[in-house]
């Protein structure tokens, strides 16, 4: 089979509602195969294109991420109410950090959070992602913090707005004592800044846990490896395009 070199996205590229699907199923099989799902909780969505009242695709409830197909996903409005029939349920309070931050960011069509081990584990700690590694350097000062406040529930609809502030024009938030949670333009950035966000915090818990002295660059070095990953293209649309041609070969069943 001969291989046909990605192009990064044309700045006009309107998604259509089945190449969002596909997309999206992509990121929830990814999710659990990289080890970043947590049971049936925890959500991926995205931003459905057209007028009107916003609609979003989200995972039904009760599905693992490795079942989630193209057709599975459930059309949500932005309370998280399902929108028409469907066979599966859906999870309305699931949704309520997504639709904050969907409302709240107009460039945040895709918003992804997890409960890994490591990025709980960070999370549960002060001092946020440190420069222990150059995957980590990218996350210097880009990483916005939300402080916890419970359950996030329609009981505290003013941590909607707290939630958007705090996240500002950041694409990665720990939400402390929580998770993970990162936006993007597309899902191929989303999952992007989740995947090398998720590997900052496995770095960092594996190197403070080796209980030795940390090595730590100097900040000007720090600063300069950030600013080399900066990229005038989409963050990971190559890498998303590798990750759908290996999805495609060994388990196509998530575009059914």
């Amino acid at each position: 089979m001969t291989l046909i070199a990605p192009r990064p996205p044309q700045p006009n590229h309107r998604p259509t509602e089945r190449d969002l699907r596909e997309d999206l199923a992509a990121a929830y099989r990814l999710i659990a195969r990289f080890g970043m799902d947590d049971l049936i909780y925890t959500h991926l969505s995205v931003r459905l294109p057209g007028d009107g009242e916003p609609r979003f695709l989200i995972n039904p409830y009760g599905m693992l991420f490795s079942e989630i197909t193209a057709s599975s996903l459930v059309v949500v409005d932005v309370e998280g109410n399902a929108v028409g029939e469907q066979i599966w349920p859906v999870n309305p309070a699931g949704f309520v950090i997504h639709s904050a931050i969907h409302m709240g960011r107009e460039n945040a069509h895709c918003v992804m959070h997890t409960h890994t081990l490591a990025g709980m584990a960070v999370a549960a700690t002060a001092d946020g992602i440190l420069p222990l590694n150059q995957m980590s350097m990218e996350f210097t000062g880009r990483v916005a913090i939300h402080e916890y406040e419970g359950i996030a529930a329609d009981d505290n609809l003013s941590e909607r707005d707290r939630l958007v502030r705090d996240l500002g024009d950041h694409n990665c938030l720990i939400l402390r004592n929580h998770g993970l949670l990162t936006v993007g333009a597309t899902v191929a950035e989303a999952f992007y800044y989740m995947y090398y966000l998720e590997m900052a915090c496995r770095i960092q818990v594996a190197a403070t846990s080796m209980g030795r002295p940390l090595s730590i660059p100097p900040p000007e070095v720090v600063e300069r490896t950030r600013a080399q990953f900066d990229s005038g293209t989409t963050k990971g649309w190559r890498a998303w395009a590798a990750l759908r041609r290996l999805l495609d070969r060994e388990d196509p069943s998530y575009r059914d």
